[in-house]
């Protein structure tokens, strides 16, 4: 399942980047726990630990920085005992205006992909909605943290 969303936030494109990536847990809405676990230099190959919780349900994933551009393009790849996700974030500026696009696919595994297969349309829908919502919570958040 793929989606790509984009919203404009009223801050220069430095700090969108650096709250972005950095501040995961505090602007997310799904995110809980957000830990670097082995840092690289420039960024690629950074591991890190993420939980999340929506609907009452915590899933825990491993992380790995595929690609760091600052402040242009922050990638990750993270691996989950359900699906795996691959998310890019991409970065533009334009008169102290920083626009964020999040390219996301997730991809199930076992019993999930199967279901993914047959309710993938309603899942789109749902999926969606609450980037559409992650998005807005970053806008906030850029846009008022010091």
């Amino acid at each position: 399942m793929q989606s790509t969303i984009s919203i404009q936030i009223d801050r220069n494109i430095d700090d969108v980047f650096r709250l972005t990536h950095q501040h995961v847990a505090q602007w997310s809405i799904i995110v809980i726990e957000d830990e670097v676990i082995e840092e690289k230099p420039g960024g690629v190959g950074t591991t890190f630990r993420t939980v999340t919780e929506d609907h009452g349900k915590r899933m825990e994933f491993a992380g790995v920085v595929t690609r760091h551009e600052p402040p242009y393009v922050h990638a990750v790849h993270m691996t989950g005992d359900m699906f795996d996700i691959d998310a890019e974030y991409v970065f533009n500026e334009s008169k102290g205006r920083t626009r964020v696009t999040q390219r996301a696919n997730v991809t199930g595994k076992g019993i999930f992909r199967w279901f993914m297969l047959l309710f993938g349309w309603m899942m789109k829908r749902s999926h969606s909605k609450a980037s559409e919502l992650e998005m807005q919570s970053l806008k906030k958040f850029c846009e008022t943290a010091a």
